[in-house]
């Protein structure tokens, strides 16, 4: 038998439950298509655009660095809880490598100490740049970018991180500022943000994607893409055990002008005394007082 036909009212409601009369911008699976992928990289810019300025984040202090280096008591810890481990198990290989890097990381645990105490001083200077804040800036994970937003959070200033919605969630540190605190979907998105405004990259020792933002800055400063700034690699034995660029000129590779793109440092007052010197020799002083 067939069924009795839908009244108007039922059939205007039909409608109005149906997903295609949703506006645009409320269907959310219509946002998810392939074909709009365009306007998601779009929003995806313009959200943290639109916060930056109303935050008069004029220039960023950009912050680099992995995310395994630890405060030097955690390191210690963990170090101790590896020999505890050996010690019970004298024989395992895979516990004698495990100790080999837990004190590597016991020996780079001061960088953190160092990207914090840096993080002071770029937060004490926030207020004076030119034509507005200037503010730290890191991906807004754990190791050495939570130390140099550690810093600025000690004397009560903002900072500023750039998270990535991964497949295992990068969770931010807790030392962020939560209203610059950000999420892209878009790699090539969050990396237009790190040098939008960025006056200095300060880079700690790290892995892949450490090495990923550092090379990607190198390049467009080589290829004049960007604008010459300072960058900084912190901890020159890492740095020279890790990448060489000597080699690469006396294999032709890159110009001699290219190797000298980049200087070292040690400490943080030696960091920010670089920076600043940078920018008072091209005549265009960083700070206004």
């Amino acid at each position: 038998m067939a069924d009795p036909p839908l009244t108007a009212e039922a059939m205007v409601e039909a409608i109005l439950r149906h997903p295609s009369y949703l506006e645009a911008v409320q269907d959310v699976a219509f946002l998810h298509e392939p074909e709009t992928r365009g306007v998601r990289l779009q929003l995806d810019y313009l959200k943290a655009e639109l916060l930056l300025r109303q935050h008069d984040v004029a220039h960023t202090i950009v912050v680099f660095g992995g995310t395994r280096l630890m405060e030097p008591a955690v390191a210690e810890q963990r170090l101790a809880a590896v020999e505890a481990a050996l010690a019970a198990d004298p024989d395992s290989d895979e516990l004698r490598q495990d100790r080999a890097i837990a004190r590597r990381r016991v020996e780079k645990a001061h960088f953190y100490d160092v990207a914090r105490a840096f993080g002071r001083l770029v937060g004490a200077a926030s207020q004076c740049g030119r034509n507005g804040r200037i503010l730290i800036m890191t991906g807004g994970g754990p190791g050495a970018m939570e130390a140099a937003n550690r810093g600025a959070h000690d004397n009560g200033c903002q900072s500023i991180g750039l998270n990535i919605t991964l497949p295992h969630e990068q969770i931010p540190n807790a030392y962020l500022s939560p209203e610059l605190s950000f999420s892209f979907h878009y790699f090539a998105i969050r990396k237009l943000h790190f040098v939008l405004r960025a006056r200095a990259l300060v880079v700690f020792p790290g892995g892949y994607g450490t090495l990923d933002e550092l090379f990607e800055i190198l390049t467009l400063v080589q290829t004049r893409k960007l604008a010459p700034l300072p960058i900084i690699l912190v901890g020159e034995a890492y740095w020279r055990r890790v990448f060489n660029a000597d080699v690469l000129v006396e294999e032709g590779m890159i110009d001699p002008a290219d190797a000298a793109l980049f200087s070292f440092a040690e400490t943080a007052d030696g960091i920010w005394s670089d920076i600043l010197a940078w920018y008072d020799r091209a005549g265009t002083p960083l700070l206004t007082r």
